[in-house]
This record gives C-alpha cells, structure tokens and sequence, in this order.
C-alpha cells in the first residue's frame, strides 16, 4: 500500500508537542518577505525570463465584492450592495490584463484560470461573460475543455442559471464555501447556505459537466461540537464531492476587524477544536476520501490524488494544483503573482488600484526576486508539502549540492522529529511518516531560513 492511501495516524502526544504556529507555505519566501521598494525594472526582468523559459500560464483574477459580511473572513473582500463597483473594477483589470499581455509572448497558452474572491458569483452573468471575452482579448485561451478553469461560489447567492452559464464561458471546476451547515454556527457568522441549496447547485453541476466540484469547510468556528461537525460532514459526504477543503479558523480579531464580531466565548476551546479535527479526519477517510495534506482531501479517481502520485502536484496561493509547470500571472486588487523567478503583489486597497491603473501604471506593490538558495528551499518545500518526501539525489542533480552537507544544521533539527516517528531517513534522503503528515508545517519550518532569522509575524497553529 502506498503512503497516499494508508490512513492518517491521530498521535495525541506528538501534536501536543509539535503544534506550533507557522507559516501555511502557499509561497516560499513567504509574504512578509516581500520587499516594498520592489522596482518596475525587476518586474520587467522577471517577465523576460517567463518568456525566455515558455511555461504555460495560470491566471488568477481576484474579484473581491460581497454583498454581505461572514465574520470569520480573513480575504481582501469589499461588501457592497452597489452592484455599479464590480463593472468599473472590472474594466480596470482589464486595463491591467492589456498592461501585462504586452509583455507576455502572445502564443503561450493558459492552461490554469482560476476566479477568487470575495465572491466571484457577485457579479453578473453579463460582466462574466464581458470579463471572459477580455481575457480571451489578451492571452491565449484554450479553445478545449482541457484546462483547469475554476471558480469560487458563495452557494446562497448563486442562481442555477449563472451557474449554467459559467460553464458555457469555459469554467469546469468549482468551488463552494459551505463552511458548516448547523444553522447556530451559520447564524453566528452570518454565512448562510442550506444543504437544499447546496444540493441542487450539485445536481446541476454534474449535469452540465463539471469535472470536479469542491467544498470548502472550516472548523473551531462559533458554537461548533465535535457532534455538529459529523452532522454537517455526515449531509457533505452525502452530497460526495469530488474534493473537500477541512480549514483551521484562526481567531485573530487583532488584525480583522470582522472577525470581533464573534463572541470568544462561543469558541470551541483548544482540546475539543483538536477532537473536532480528528473525527472529522477520521470520518472523512472512512468514506474513501484520500488525504491529500495540508486541509485537503479528494477522491481516490481525483485528478489531484492522481497527480500526486504521479509527482505533477504543486502548492500555490490557490492551494494545491494539478499544474506545476505554470507560471502564475495574477491580476486585482491584493493578487500575487510567481513568474521568472519572482513574486509580485499588487497593492491591496481599491482606491490605489483604481488611482494607479488609471494613470497607466502597474498596480505593484511589492514583490521579491528569488536566490538561488530561495529556489532551493521553495523546491525543498514544495516536495516535502505535495510528496512528503526528499530526493537527495534529485536535490542534488537541480542545485549541484552536497544534501547531507548543504542541510546538516537542518537535519540536526530534524533529528527529534525522526525520533518521534514523524519522519524516517532513507538511503534515498527523508520521508514524511503518517504520523507526521498532518504535521508537515511543523516539518517545513526546520527549512525555511527567514524563520530561523527570526520573524515578527503571527501565524496560525500548524493545526
């Protein structure tokens, strides 16, 4: 049996000694590391090496209006009723698309497009199809159905005929924000959807032929048991979703304002969150649901799972992708981009964005060109989070190093973690235990050098 499809191990003592805040490595360098004084001429720099190396390109467009506030919401988000905002934001992305496609080689294809939020269904079934055409204006759209062309609903506020429409524009995956279905913790968020409402998007969706559909679920959200949690992931798993996304609510009421809100005293307290978890985990792979890492699990026939098993899987702001060979190029307001090199953040409030892109600017806010030791480690992290393993002789035959010399001081930390079980030394380099997986952040940290520089940052718990 391989490691993807035995069972996690649950070991109480280890968690309790290892669940340490860290970050969640959606990039490496992290986001804090990103540089204010990041110039217009590395930008185009990094551009020319994207070029020069001709990957396909994933783009990502962040469409940030709500119509209403779900309190535990840590995205960059507009809640507005004036529905007027979203078309003249729209017109400025693609003011930014035709800023950036001048640069890019027209003929690459774009083989990953992914709509994120806010609420990406917010706006209309005209302004999709005007944003989808713009895009098409641009860059080079695949004219099949064999890309990955995804996007986020908000499931009480999506029509059935917007969603019939969004496949007829190219979008063939999806992504529900369900969250919980107990109406108490609905109530003390204010994010509502029903399991009717749910169910018939589903219903919908796997006739028009979507190939996979996801859900997305929080828990140590307000009020939630550990017997409201299987309720929910019960009505989930009968729903049976190709993927499900199980996240940790981290209360941090200190830097969102949204989040003060909710009553900390409605929160479930450190013990039960962890019991909460390990049922849900439990549950989840009891009904043949493949752990994939880091809040992830899919179907065994999934083409993630497959993916992951055949070493095609990456990690990036959106989560876990099927397309590692892509280059990133993002566009709206707060979005991040990876491409030669490189990561590039747009500025993160409207008012700058508008002001810029309207001057003919680029929206750029920071960004970070990486090292060669920064490819290293991002390498390192990206196999250790999608494979949980280490190939020293593939480390050594990409960055021509010595592994056991160039990482000692990081296998020496190690060291305890492969006493306790959670990873074991091969002939091979290191392997990630199943009593580690669920641990794997915790794993990561020993790699990342700006952690071991000392960080002001808060993160949230590795579990």
């Amino acid at each position: 049996m391989s490691l993807y499809q035995e069972s996690l191990i649950w070991d109480q003592a280890l968690i309790d000694r290892y669940d340490l805040s860290g970050p969640r490595y959606t990039s490496y360098p992290t986001a804090p590391q990103f540089l204010d004084d990041f110039a217009e001429q590395e930008w185009h720099a990094a551009v020319a090496r994207s070029n020069s190396e001709q990957k396909p390109l994933s783009l990502y467009f962040h469409i940030p209006f709500c119509d209403t506030l779900c309190f535990y919401c840590a995205c960059n988000k507009v809640v507005t009723r004036n529905r007027s905002r979203a078309m003249a934001y729209l017109k400025n992305v693609e003011r930014e698309m035709a800023l950036q496609a001048q640069l890019f080689d027209p003929q690459r294809t774009v083989s990953q497009l992914h709509w994120g939020g806010g609420t990406p269904s917010y706006i209309s079934e005209e302004e999709m199809t005007w944003l989808m055409q713009a895009t098409a204006r641009h860059f080079r759209l695949l004219d099949t159905d064999e890309g990955e062309y995804s996007v986020e609903i908000h499931p009480a506020r999506m029509p059935i005929s917007k969603l019939v429409h969004m496949r007829e524009l190219g979008f063939n995956r999806l992504s529900m924000g369900v969250q919980d279905f107990n109406s108490k913790v609905q109530e003390a968020v204010n994010r509502y959807n029903s399991v009717e409402q749910v169910s018939e998007l589903m219903s919908v969706a796997r006739a028009q032929g979507y190939h996979s559909i996801s859900m997305d679920l929080i828990y140590g959200l307000p009020f939630q048991t550990r017997a409201s949690v299987t309720q929910t992931l019960n009505q989930v798993i009968d729903l049976a979703p190709d993927r499900l996304s199980l996240f940790n609510y981290a209360h941090l009421p200190h830097l969102f304002k949204s989040q003060r809100l909710i009553k900390t005293d409605t929160l479930p307290q450190a013990e039960e969150k962890l019991d909460i978890l390990h049922s849900a985990i439990d549950q989840l792979q009891r009904a043949g649901y493949v752990y994939i890492g880091m809040d992830h699990f899919a179907k065994p026939d999934d083409s993630l799972v497959i993916a992951q098993q055949q070493g095609r899987m990456q990690r990036n702001f959106q989560g876990y992708s099927t397309h590692a060979e892509c280059d990133l190029l993002a566009f709206g307001v707060s979005s991040i981009s990876y491409y030669g090199g490189t990561y590039v953040q747009n500025v993160k409030t409207l008012n700058e964005y508008h002001a810029l892109i309207e001057q003919g600017q680029p929206a750029l806010q920071k960004g970070v060109r990486l090292t060669r030791e920064d490819h290293l480690r991002r390498w390192i992290i990206n196999q250790l989070t999608c494979h949980f393993e280490l190939d020293f002789n593939a480390l050594a035959q990409k960055f021509a190093v010595q592994p056991e010399e160039h990482l000692a001081a990081e296998l020496a930390t190690l060291q305890p973690m492969i006493e306790d079980g959670l990873i074991e030394r091969t002939a091979q380099g290191l392997r990630v235990l199943n009593r580690g997986r669920l641990l794997i952040r915790r794993v990561c940290m020993a790699f990342d050098q700006y952690l071991a520089q000392g960080s002001p940052v808060r993160y949230s718990k590795v579990i």
